[in-house]
């Protein structure tokens, strides 16, 4: 298998995308995540459980302390699973979580997102996730 490019943030160019579009409206965000074997904090040492952990226990750290914030924002987990694999979509790509997560507005979720208390939780997001995907998806 060759080797696949890894994506954990936003880019700058992908976020002056999404915030400059003139869409207005709730987004919805899918996000397709894989965890890490095991959590790297070498960012964030002071964050680390002792003895370290897993992706998978690192995202479920992030989880616990974001979704209080998400919610004081106005949003919501509209969905939380995991899956396999695809029925339509390559053998190879596989997914440990799978996320609906609704927002109001774009505004809304960069608020959200800025906010200092959601940067510092998202160090666990940072430790725990091996490669991601986040597609906001509008209403029709």
């Amino acid at each position: 298998m060759s080797e696949q490019t890894a994506y954990t943030d936003v880019s700058p160019a992908q976020g002056a995308r999404f915030f400059g579009s003139p869409d207005t409206g709730t987004v919805v965000m899918l996000n397709l995540i894989r965890f890490r074997d095991r959590a790297d904090y070498s960012h964030a040492p002071e964050l680390e459980p002792e003895g370290g952990c897993s992706g998978a226990e690192a995202y479920a750290r992030y989880m616990a302390e974001m979704e209080p914030l998400l919610t004081a924002s106005g949003g919501e987990i509209l969905y939380s699973g995991s899956s396999d694999e695809f029925l339509i979509g390559p053998d190879a790509e596989k997914w440990d979580k799978i996320l609906l997560v609704r927002q109001a507005s774009k505004e809304a979720f960069l608020a959200f997102a800025s906010d200092p208390q959601s940067q510092r939780v998202t160090q666990h997001r940072t430790a725990a996730v091996a490669d991601s995907r986040l597609l906001p998806t509008l209403a029709d």
